[in-house]
């Protein structure tokens, strides 16, 4: 049995490089401090200033159950819509094994009740 070697760059010093990292030192948005302080990725993450309202705001309740309504409408069609195709995917799988096995009784006909 034949062993196989690793191929051996000779230009490895050109294929890696380090990069230097430097640390952000502006301010995220929405966040106070020392401008010339470095700023820590997991505290501007979970600065939730920006999404805060005044106090001062009257509340919009008819809107937002408005956009609740819609976001619940639209979620309910699309799960519909989703049940319907892949209950129209197995019929139509059915349909074709059972040409594929060479019957001919596979289209269901369905009789008036009287």
């Amino acid at each position: 049995m034949k062993t196989q070697r690793p191929i051996i760059s000779t230009s490895s010093e050109e294929e890696h490089r380090v990069l230097q990292f430097r640390p952000r030192t502006a301010p995220a948005p929405g966040q106070r401090g020392n401008p010339n302080e470095p700023v820590r990725q997991f505290e501007a993450a979970n600065d939730l200033s920006r999404y805060e309202r005044d106090r001062d705001e009257p509340d919009d309740f008819r809107h937002r159950m408005l956009a609740n309504v819609a976001a619940f409408a639209f979620t309910v069609a699309l799960l519909a819509i989703g049940i319907w195709l892949a209950m129209s995917i197995a019929d139509l799988r059915r349909t074709q094994d059972c040409v594929l096995m060479g019957r001919r009784d596979c289209v269901r006909i369905s009789a008036p009740h009287t």
